[in-house]
């Protein structure tokens, strides 16, 4: 069974990197074509979207057991997670150029938004994987739940005020000022809780669909 895991493990991985270098071709042949900068950024944006991919990694990869250091990865790891669904809003920079087709733009973004995505999904397996040595399934379920709607959170930060996830060390205080001010009156800020509540619910039906075939998948396997 062990071998088993580690097969679907090592496929996984190669896909990522596979679908990794497909977005890069794409956004180089874009530049080729155009001569323009314009969806360049979407490289970075996928770098950020492979560190939640990378912690998970190392905790199963090493077995992580210390209950401190496995509580101070989560939390790193939660701080980057948004980055992962956040390709998703890049959809806004899509329009109509007359460099290169729309529809070219649409799958460039699109793929990107997929990788990154896949990315968060699987390290957040990766965390309930870590957490079913202390919490019962349910628990685990509600924890993931909770994840996604602090990850849709986050992605309204970055989308809508520009903030980072390195900004927790470079201007917490400013960061926590725009997250307090959003609990204390939140009627006063029906965009940020309209956004993340309905990327939550959507993160999150997407998510466990997503487990949901992959339980399926393992059981006729086995």
């Amino acid at each position: 069974m062990k071998k088993l895991k580690n097969s679907h493990r090592f496929e996984i991985t190669i896909l990522l990197i596979l679908m990794t270098l497909f977005c890069f071709s794409l956004s180089i042949f874009r530049y080729y074509l155009s001569d323009t900068r314009v969806f360049l950024f979407l490289n970075w944006n996928l770098f950020l979207a492979w560190i939640p991919f990378v912690i998970s990694s190392i905790l199963v990869i090493f077995s992580i057991r210390s209950k401190v250091a496995l509580a101070f990865a989560i939390i790193v790891w939660i701080l980057f997670f948004p980055n992962s669904p956040y390709i998703l809003t890049d959809l806004f920079h899509l329009k109509a150029r007359s460099s290169v087709p729309i529809w070219y733009d649409l799958i460039v973004i699109l793929s990107y938004a997929w990788t990154g995505l896949m990315c968060g999904f699987i390290s957040l397996m990766d965390i309930e994987k870590m957490l079913s040595s202390y919490f019962k399934r349910t628990t685990i379920s509600i924890i993931a739940v909770l994840f996604l709607f602090l990850s849709s959170f986050g992605v309204y930060l970055g989308r809508f005020l520009r903030w980072n996830s390195w900004d927790v060390l470079n201007n917490p205080f400013g960061l926590f000022n725009d997250i307090a001010v959003r609990f204390i009156y939140p009627l006063e800020h029906s965009k940020t809780w309209g956004v993340t509540i309905l990327m939550g619910i959507m993160l999150n039906f997407m998510y466990f669909m997503l487990r949901a075939i992959r339980k399926e998948a393992l059981i006729s396997e086995k």
